[in-house]
């Protein structure tokens, strides 16, 4: 009999490794640092906030690094199940379902010091051209905006260094992201450029979970009330302290 419970209980444990491994979540994230990058801590920011929240409300998790149209596109198909840093725009709900909000992001333009240059609407803004990271949402009405003259770019590296040498007269970006890039900058580039005062516009950052998983709404319920959690605990905050913010 001990020998017929030993092979029960074995048979009970590969049982549970198995259900273990199915819920184990394939999170996938482009490189925005401070918040996303696997060469940072945690995976960044917005990747340790997002993987202690799964991890709290039951989920074990993995994640990988791509290009941030594959990102979309994994999701879509179904290869992953949460986008990391999503924010929202009405288009995406055909392929994932929002959690809401667990991060805040300050979108501002930025100029070169030596233009005069400012505004108060996005039409005073249509005689500039306007370096974007291709296939970001910015804000609706700045992304819906066909006047505008946008410059699709890689990534916000790239747009800080065509402003510097006046290649464009504005880009944009999360200031905390901007910042982050501009540190690493050379002096020619980061001396070069300034913020506008006037946000474009506050986005809250959402996981998006593929709806090819079919526990995405139980995925979403536990991440956002495990969120609510961690700013009640105290462990939320402690984050953004340890990276820095």
């Amino acid at each position: 009999m001990p020998r017929l419970h030993r092979a029960f209980a074995l048979i009970g444990l590969l049982l549970l490794g198995q259900s273990a491994a199915a819920e184990k979540l394939r999170l996938v994230f482009d490189v925005w640092p401070p918040f996303t990058d696997e060469t940072l801590a945690n995976g960044g920011l917005a990747t340790d906030i997002v993987s202690t929240a799964l991890s709290r409300a039951g989920y074990a998790s993995s994640y990988e690094q791509v290009p941030w149209a594959r990102a979309l596109l994994g999701i879509g198909e179904g290869r992953y199940d949460v986008l990391v840093n999503a924010w929202y725009n009405d288009e995406r709900t055909r392929l994932g379902q929002f959690s809401g909000e667990y991060l805040l992001n300050r979108v501002r333009f930025l100029k070169r010091k030596d233009v005069p240059l400012e505004y108060n609407s996005l039409e005073e803004l249509h005689t500039y051209p306007i370096a974007v990271v291709r296939g970001y949402a910015y804000s609706a009405p700045f992304d819906a905006d066909t006047a505008l003259q946008k410059v699709p770019v890689h990534n916000f590296a790239m747009a800080v260094r065509m402003l510097a040498a006046d290649r464009v007269k504005l880009t944009l970006e999360d200031e905390y992201v901007a910042r982050y890039y501009l540190a690493r900058e050379t002096p020619k580039v980061r001396n070069a450029v300034e913020f506008l005062p006037k946000p474009l516009s506050e986005n809250s950052l959402h996981i998006l979970v593929s709806l090819k998983n079919p526990q995405h709404e139980q995925i979403v319920a536990g991440f956002d009330r495990e969120i609510a959690a961690m700013k009640a605990d105290g462990s939320y905050d402690k984050l953004l302290r340890q990276h820095g913010l």
